[in-house]
């Protein structure tokens, strides 16, 4: 049975965030955070927080039984889009810059090794 976890409203471009993703994609859920402890990239912390939640979603279920973090394996990752905040910046001769924040849903999707 799979877990499927959703970080949302991430202050971060989707396109940082997806490859940090394509590092773990199919790795087991140790080996995907010890990846990530290392990566020198923003991204990282909230994948990495991501994916320790669904590990902890997982073994706090009833019929996990004697299941560890070696045993589970991110089987999809992926980062969507959010909502773009959007803030104006003046600028000279009375016009303005736009600034468009955006954001993004992290999925985690992880399951027993087969």
């Amino acid at each position: 049975m799979e877990m499927k976890v959703q970080a949302k409203f991430v202050r971060m471009s989707p396109q940082k965030i997806r490859q940090v993703l394509e590092l773990v994609k199919g790795k087991s859920v140790a080996e995907a955070v010890s990846i990530l402890r290392f990566t020198n990239k923003r991204a990282a912390t909230p994948v990495e927080k991501a994916i320790r939640s669904a590990s902890a979603n997982y073994l706090q279920r009833d019929d996990a039984g004697d299941v560890s973090e070696h045993d589970l394996v991110v089987t999809r990752a992926f980062a969507d889009q959010g909502p773009t905040l959007r803030r104006f910046r003046p600028m000279s001769m009375g016009r303005v810059g736009r600034i468009r924040r955006k954001t993004s849903h992290i999925t985690i999707v992880i399951d027993e090794k087969s």
